[in-house]
Formats: structure tokens, C-alpha cells, sequence
């Protein structure tokens, strides 16, 4: 099963899909991250199968971000707090595959979960 961290409105989370839906027949779990928001934990989880950190997944060019963090200092801990109360600002579309994860930018990287 692919897990896919997607908004329904992102032309890039569409197109990842599509892509996803083309190449697989596995069968896909959307999360509409953005209505139903991931804990701290479960970032911290994406984190680690992302080999990332925080500040690594953020949308900076969000108003939000630019309104608000941009040009502040946070711990690792505090971002992901942030990312828990603000999902817009998680980057997407993020897929997972057997405790791995990709950010489809572009799209076609989610292929490669696919190998």
C-alpha cells in the first residue's frame, strides 16, 4: 500500500497521483493532510523516512511562512510542533512505501518508491 500526503487542489499532487495510479496497482490511502492535520508524531515519523529535517519540508513561499517564521530560528522539536498546527506549510505531494518516503517535486520522483 502507498500512503500519499496530497491536497486535491495542488496541480503537483494531481499529477503525482495520476502518475502513481498508472504505474501501480497497488492500492492508495489518501490523506488530505491539510484538513485532517498529522500529530507530531507522525511528522516526526515522515521525518525519518524522509531523511530530513524539519526546515527541510517547509514551504517557505506560503503566506503563512513569510507572515510569520520566515527569518526566525526554531528547534527541530518547534518546527514540527508548527507543521502539526499549520499543514499548509508542509511541502507535497509526500508518499510512503514500506517505512520509506518520497516529496513528489517534481512528481515524478514518486516513481521511485515504485523500484
Amino acid at each position: 500500500m502507498l500512503k500519499v500526503y496530497f491536497v486535491p487542489s495542488c496541480s503537483t499532487c494531481r499529477t503525482a497521483l495520476a502518475l502513481l495510479e498508472s504505474h501501480t496497482k497497488e492500492k492508495l490511502e489518501l490523506v488530505k493532510y491539510h484538513v485532517d492535520a498529522p500529530s507530531e508524531e507522525e511528522i516526526t515519523d515522515l521525518l525519518r523516512m524522509l531523511n530530513l529535517k524539519a526546515q527541510d519540508i517547509i514551504r517557505t513561499k506560503e503566506p503563512l511562512y513569510k507572515a510569520q517564521y520566515e527569518g526566525k530560528k526554531r528547534s527541530q522539536k518547534q518546527w514540527i510542533k508548527i507543521l502539526s498546527k499549520n499543514p499548509v506549510l508542509i511541502e507535497r505531494p509526500i508518499v510512503v512505501k514500506d517505512g520509506k518516503a518520497i516529496i513528489g517535486r517534481p512528481p515524478e520522483r514518486v516513481l521511485e518508491l515504485l523500484v
